[in-house]
Parts: C-alpha cells; sequence; structure tokens
C-alpha cells in the first residue's frame, strides 16, 4: 500500500511511518493533529517522509484503503491536519468544489460577496485597486525616464 504514495520514502514501513507521523505532530484544541513538515510556513499543506504529502500518507497509514486516482481532502478545512477522522478521499472535481475561500484576502481585506453567485469574490477589490495604481506609477516612471533620455520634457 505505501508504495502508491507518490514520493514517499522506501525505508518507511506502516508501522515506522505511522510513528514518524504522530512524533511530529501535535494536538490542537479544536481536534486537530496539526503536523510538523520541512517549511517553516504553517497552514499550508505539508510535505514529509521524503516528498510525499503528509495528509496523503496519513491516510494511507491510519485509514487505509487508498486509491491513488482519488484526493485526499480534510473535513476541518486546515491545510496540514492529518487528523484521520478529518480525513476522506474525494474526486478532483469534489475537492474544487467544497473548496473554501476566507472571508478576508491576504492581505487582509474583507472580502466582498458576488451578486451573481452569492459567493465571496475570487479578486479583492481593494487589492486590486492598489495593484493597478502601483502598475500605473511604474508605467509613469517608465515614460519620464524614456522622454528624459530623449531629451524631452518630462510633463
Amino acid at each position: 500500500m505505501l508504495t502508491q504514495v507518490k514520493g514517499l520514502s522506501r525505508h518507511f514501513t506502516e508501522e515506522s511511518l505511522r510513528a514518524y507521523l504522530i512524533g511530529r505532530s501535535a494536538r490542537r484544541g479544536n481536534g486537530c493533529l496539526i503536523v510538523r513538515g520541512y517549511g517553516e510556513r504553517r497552514g499550508t499543506h505539508q510535505k514529509l517522509a521524503g516528498r510525499a504529502w503528509a495528509h496523503i500518507a496519513a491516510y494511507v497509514v491510519f485509514v487505509g484503503g487508498y486509491d491513488p486516482a482519488l484526493d485526499v481532502d480534510q473535513r476541518c478545512g486546515v491545510p496540514d491536519c492529518i487528523e484521520p477522522t478529518h480525513l476522506r478521499q474525494v474526486s478532483r472535481a469534489e475537492n474544487c468544489r467544497t473548496r473554501r475561500r476566507g472571508e478576508r484576502c491576504r492581505n487582509g481585506h474583507d472580502r466582498e460577496i458576488d451578486e451573481a453567485t452569492g459567493q465571496y469574490r475570487r479578486v479583492c477589490r481593494s487589492c486590486n485597486q492598489e495593484a493597478q495604481r502601483r502598475w500605473r506609477e511604474r508605467q509613469a516612471a517608465e515614460v519620464a525616464q524614456a522622454r528624459a533620455r530623449y531629451g524631452r520634457d518630462p510633463g
């Protein structure tokens, strides 16, 4: 069964992988079993045990019945959770359909609800306006540089 997990080190047996995952994880108050992977980033999917995704390896070891054609999804929505009761296998379409957008964008702005779909907008308007303003400033600076280079009036 472990041979079906892409990127998993060959040195692991089911028992040693189970002990490895439990040793690198910590229980949170909300019931999630959070794993510490290779990177410093928290709140993202973690890689462990070679180059395998931790939640997939946990599904194989703790739950069993892994089908490589399906995605392993966390019911709790926490990407670095490996709690066996939170893991399930679903199709790629179902996984994408149930994915949630946060109430805030990555810069902390409140997301607006799109009237057409009733869901949060994919693009934050505040961030988009700020990006457009920075782009216009860069373009104006490039034009001013080009005019100064050819001896023209910068205005």
